[in-house]
């Protein structure tokens, strides 16, 4: 990799809004590791190659503590500090609790929280050792909210905000800077994965442009600004709004928008 530019690593890489992320660091002129579990990975890694910078592509599940390790010796094997992290790899279960898969929901809690903080662990040591670095945590405005018909991704999602803002305290004298990106519904593969799209906001026909929220993301990821809850209006009020209301209310909102069937009604 060429030394003269910075290193960026982002995961869930091959789609959505870790896609564009990556895209983002390339436009700033930043060498990328992207990590993905799926074949989508190659073509997203061609495309950022085709944006001028050099590009390793780890193909791994991050679900599991070896996939985690696997990128994480590809981060060492580059041999060049990590200068911005976004840990942006999540899936979500659609469906009662009482329903659901326990292995699809075991999963959700491997992916979203323990390779979260498996894949922390290791890049905040190393950048708090030479006192500087970037991290970016894609958590959700579904953080602020109980979520009825996606309890765990919801779940998870407050677990990643929290522990990012406790983070941020942490380290505010280290020289290393932690940001949370809050995406509402986005236009990705997220629902289609999640068998969402029999349910109102699965079905939504104006959810954020994915590259809207990474620009925003990585606007504020470079600015060491807290938080960047993206991207449109009605996103930004709804993060403000849920300051104000009551867990029984945002609960209820919730189980109208994610209830299966509840598309057209």
């Amino acid at each position: 990799m060429d030394t003269h530019r910075h290193l960026a690593v982002v995961t869930g890489a091959s789609s959505g809004i870790g896609r564009e992320l990556a895209k983002q660091f390339a436009t700033h002129d930043f060498d990328l590791i992207v990590a993905a579990e799926d074949d989508e990975l190659a073509a997203a890694a061609d495309e950022l190659r085709g944006l001028g910078v050099q590009v390793e592509a780890v193909q791994a599940d991050l679900a599991t503590a070896d996939g985690v390790e696997r990128l994480y010796g590809a981060i060492r094997a580059a041999g060049r500090p990590l200068d911005a992290a976004a840990l942006n790899a999540g899936v979500g279960v659609k469906g009662p609790f009482a329903d659901s898969d326990l292995d699809d929901e075991l999963r959700t809690v491997d992916l979203n929280v323990r390779s979260t903080v498996h894949l922390a662990k290791l890049v905040v040591a190393d950048m708090v050792a030479r006192g500087a670095g970037r991290i970016l945590f894609t958590s959700s405005i579904a953080a602020s909210m109980p979520g009825p018909y996606q309890v765990t991704y919801n779940a998870s999602k407050s677990f990643v905000q929290s522990l990012a803002l406790g983070l941020r305290k942490e380290l505010e004298d280290t020289g290393v800077t932690v940001t949370t990106l809050m995406p509402g519904p986005t236009d990705t593969e997220f629902f289609a994965r999640a068998d969402m799209l029999d349910t109102k906001i699965g079905a939504m026909e104006d959810k954020d442009d994915p590259a809207d929220v990474a620009r925003e993301g990585f606007e504020a990821l470079m600015a060491g600004e807290e938080r960047a809850v993206s991207a449109s209006l009605m996103t930004k009020l709804q993060g403000h709004g849920s300051r104000f209301l009551p867990d029984s209310a945002k609960a209820a909102l919730h189980a109208r928008m994610s209830k299966p069937g509840s598309a057209g009604k």
